[in-house]
């Protein structure tokens, strides 16, 4: 349902109640580690060890086909400090799935991206992704070139890295913005580093980000979110807030990864 306001999904919390948290309690068994049972009684959809795209179980929301994409074979690594071959073929993976799914005709559009820690929305720790297709919605409604416009800290042959200026939830947002497949690699290195940044230099209190994933405009873009509770400004009044040491930010991003020079 789309409102002036925003666009609506419902729901369904009779199934979300049966969901299990490793998140809040690291002694439940990991349903992503338990592989022999996945193969036996889940829906595969595709896979490229270690990497498993597969029907998500907890189908919570109406209207929408939920997958999910398990990145590792045991609960340990996570995106910031993957080694480059699995880092690069993991994006490779991931991302040539999702377009093949979003091509396919079946949904209006197709969601895809991340949750890590608490204040991320997920609920399972081990690594992984999600892709949802919606039969009804087209998440590109509410996008704005804007939103992936910002300060530039690095940028190659057909990707950019930047520190957004038009933030969509305030505060500090990443953007990878890439216009050719063929700099698919570099777009998983400079996304790696700005989780990187985000978890060790940042915010060490909350340990926490989602990246999301847009097909738009000719661009396949990654933005990185630090997650911390939200502002009172943007949940009570839909007024962001956007820090004033946007360049110190980027220097700091640039000293650590890059020596300092934009190229």
């Amino acid at each position: 349902m789309k409102t002036a306001y925003g666009t609506y999904l419902k729901f369904q919390t009779n199934i979300a109640r049966e969901k299990p948290s490793t998140l809040l309690n690291r002694e439940t068994n990991c349903p992503f580690c338990d592989r022999e049972t996945i193969f036996k009684e889940g829906v595969i959809i595709s896979q490229q060890a270690p990497f498993l795209l597969i029907e998500n179980k907890f189908q919570t929301l109406e209207r929408a086909y939920q997958m999910v994409l398990i990145e590792t074979e045991t609960c340990e690594g996570d995106l910031s400090t993957y080694g480059k071959e699995h880092l690069h073929s993991l994006f490779d993976f991931a991302i040539h799935n999702w377009l093949a799914i979003e091509k396919s005709g079946k949904y209006r559009s197709v969601i895809f991206f991340k949750n890590h820690g608490i204040h991320s929305g997920g609920s399972i720790y081990h690594a992984h992704m999600q892709i949802v297709g919606l039969y009804d919605v087209d998440y590109r409604a509410h996008l704005l070139p804007e939103h992936f416009q910002g300060i530039v800290i690095d940028r190659s042959p057909g990707v950019e890295f930047n520190l957004s200026t038009r933030p969509r939830g305030g505060f500090t947002e990443f953007n990878v913005v890439l216009s050719d497949l063929k700099s698919l690699y570099k777009m998983g290195d400079y996304v790696q580093i700005a989780v990187h940044f985000l978890l060790n230099h940042m915010n060490k209190r909350y340990k926490s980000y989602n990246i999301f994933f847009y097909e738009y405009q000719g661009h396949i873009i990654a933005k990185i979110v630090l997650r911390a509770p939200g502002s009172p400004y943007l949940m009570g009044y839909s007024i962001l807030q956007i820090p004033n040491n946007l360049d110190d930010t980027v220097q700091r991003v640039q000293s650590l990864y890059f020596s300092g020079a934009v190229k």
